[in-house]
């Protein structure tokens, strides 16, 4: 993944330390073939519609020679599946404006797209500088 969005890898033993440590609530799907070929990452969030929860989808991500494989598809049901065994109400996610073939296939989902939200990120300098505001 960070090699498809053109950012440096950490070692793999930072990774693994990472993941041994996640933040509370934040699970990982994981789709294997011979090997890894693509994850989902997400949290459950609350409140929804209704003061009901669902999950917040951060990453899904499938090696580019998978693409078209189903295997995207499969972790989205497999979501979907979770959400719905949980009783929550929803599954949120952000998507790249600009990825054509992605926005197809979440298309193809039947998800709506919910085009009068705008997604906003505090990071680096204004993140600290909000942060330490008084």
């Amino acid at each position: 993944m960070q090699k498809h969005y053109g950012v440096s890898c950490p070692a793999r033993e930072i990774i693994l330390a990472d993941l041994a440590s996640l933040p509370a609530g934040v699970e990982i799907l994981v789709a294997e073939a011979d090997r890894l070929i693509g994850f989902a990452t997400f949290s459950t969030i609350y409140p929804g519609p209704g003061l009901k929860g669902g999950l917040f989808l951060k990453d899904l991500f499938v090696l580019e020679a998978m693409r078209g494989s189903g295997a995207g598809r499969s972790l989205l049901r497999a979501l979907a599946r979770l959400a719905v065994a949980r009783g929550l109400s929803r599954v949120d996610w952000t998507a790249d404006r600009s990825n054509a073939r992605l926005l197809a296939f979440y298309d193809e989902t039947g998800a709506s797209r919910e085009e009068e939200k705008v997604f906003f990120r505090l990071k680096g300098q204004a993140l600290e500088d909000f942060a330490s505001e008084d």
